[in-house]
């Protein structure tokens, strides 16, 4: 559990640390302003593409397989990014550090699965598997900022590199071997292809779409692609023996909820921390090692979160546990508006970050608790990566639409102007984000969504 845990923790911290890191990345490199935002989304587009195949890849090759190739993946991947002397090779090796991003999540949120017990076991395990992702971001966040000023932009690649080494060490010791394969069982090729360029496509589309205009040939083109190749992955699940995807999944009302949750929280609770680091830094002139620092609270609030998730779920159900997070996490960001302001100081907000990190923790560990009740061993790893690509879309578009509703608001000016106008924009953000939160709360009151107890 340590060693999952430590996983999950890795791919936490590097979502923070590299974006801390950015300017001086930028200025180190030659990026352009244009240019620059490939260094987050080369990460953000590969790894929403590869989630499914990879959530696949583990139930097929193996879990404990998969864990150590998608580590090496990002030791070597993190290596070349530290390395890197151009624009063109940073992009490259983020791509590729995204690539096993995808491939370490599903395989470690599939192992706590397989490896503990359906009921309290494993809702113990997935508190404490989300508790330590909640801790990665603010690690992140804050480690970006020293060792950016302490050793340079490079370092923030070069600790992934130890990291990854001493997991892909304690794997060898710890996770048991993996089960021997199946010779029924064979590999959907076609099914991978098509949902891989697929994904892939539609994430690039809604993650550019904001920068390049939603118009522009390149995203019309790839959403159009996208759609067609998740039509055609889609026909050909119907018709293999063997799918990527088993289309029975999506009669466990369990994963379907927790995939539909899933989705709407990174749509909504994900798009916070944007929001903050935009008040922090831009409207608050707060420091990257200011702002890192100020994301203590939430990310503390949120592991507590977690803990108190785990024993609802223990000792009632899914669904109220769902509720009584989405209701607290909804309470809370409608609190944080009041303190979201120019002139505003930090204590202001933090009332309202930890009220909506605890409700943010409790509905973290019940989702996955939800999205993982009533599915075999053997497919542990597609339903992690089903529900890891609706986390990853819902905050592409999530982000997408708040965004853009923001940002309306803060058109024609500058200066001062230009911060007063961004609270403005911020504040309707985080309104509109309440009412997502909401409208998640309306869907787990649905009878039969999660109905299956988890105790």
């Amino acid at each position: 559990m340590a060693l999952l845990a430590f996983a999950q923790l890795i791919i936490a911290l590097d979502l923070n640390i590299v974006f801390v890191a950015l300017p001086e990345i930028g200025s180190g490199l030659g990026f352009s302003d244009q240019t620059l935002q490939w260094v987050i989304s080369a990460y953000t587009v590969f790894t929403g593409g590869f989630l499914l195949f990879g959530g696949r890849a583990a139930d097929l090759i193996g879990q404990r397989r998969m864990f150590i190739f998608a580590l090496w993946l990002y030791a070597v991947s993190s290596l070349v990014g530290g390395l890197a002397t151009s624009p063109e090779v940073m992009v490259a090796a983020r791509a590729v550090q995204g690539i096993g991003g995808a491939f370490l999540f599903p395989a470690t949120l599939s192992l706590v699965n397989r490896l503990f017990a359906e009921g309290p076991e494993r809702n113990r395990a997935l508190a404490i598997w989300g508790g330590a992702g909640a801790s990665g971001l603010t690690i992140g966040a804050i480690a970006g900022g020293f060792l950016t000023a302490a050793f340079g932009w490079p370092s923030v690649f070069y600790v992934n590199v130890l990291l990854a080494g001493i997991a892909i060490v304690a794997a060898f010791l710890v996770i048991p071997k993996d089960a021997k394969d199946h010779e029924r069982r064979s590999f959907d090729l076609a099914g991978a292809i098509t949902v891989t360029g697929g994904a892939t496509l539609l994430v690039f589309a809604l993650v550019q779409g904001p920068e390049y205009g939603w118009t522009a040939p390149s995203i019309m083109w790839s959403a159009a692609a996208a759609l067609a190749l998740l039509v055609i992955f889609a026909v050909i699940e119907t018709r293999s023996s063997d799918p990527l995807m088993p289309l029975r999944l999506f009669r466990n009302k369990n994963l379907v909820a927790g995939m539909t949750i899933t989705f709407l929280y990174m749509a909504t609770f994900g798009t916070l921390p944007y929001f903050l680091t935009v008040l922090f830094q831009n409207v608050q002139g707060m420091t990257a090692l200011q702002t890192g620092l100020a994301f203590l609270v939430p990310s503390i609030s949120i592991a507590a979160g977690t803990q108190i998730g785990e024993r609802l779920a223990t000792r009632s159900s899914i669904r109220p546990t769902l509720i009584a997070g989405l209701v607290i996490g909804a309470a809370g960001t409608l609190l944080i508006v009041p303190g979201a302001a120019v002139e505003g100081a930090y204590l202001h907000i933090v009332p309202g970050l930890i009220v909506s990190g605890i409700g943010q923790g409790i509905v973290w560990t019940g989702m996955w608790i939800a999205a993982a009740t009533g599915v075999d061993h053997e497919e542990q790893g597609v339903a992690s990566g089903m529900a890891s690509t609706t986390l990853n879309v819902g905050n592409a578009i999530g982000l997408a639409i708040l965004i853009a509703v923001a940002n309306a608001a803060t058109v024609g000016h500058s200066g001062e102007a230009l911060k007063a106008a961004t609270i403005v924009g911020m504040h309707t953000a985080f309104y509109l984000a309440a009412a997502g939160i909401g409208l998640s709360l309306l869907i787990v009151l649905v009878p039969g969504k999660p109905a299956k107890n988890a105790s």
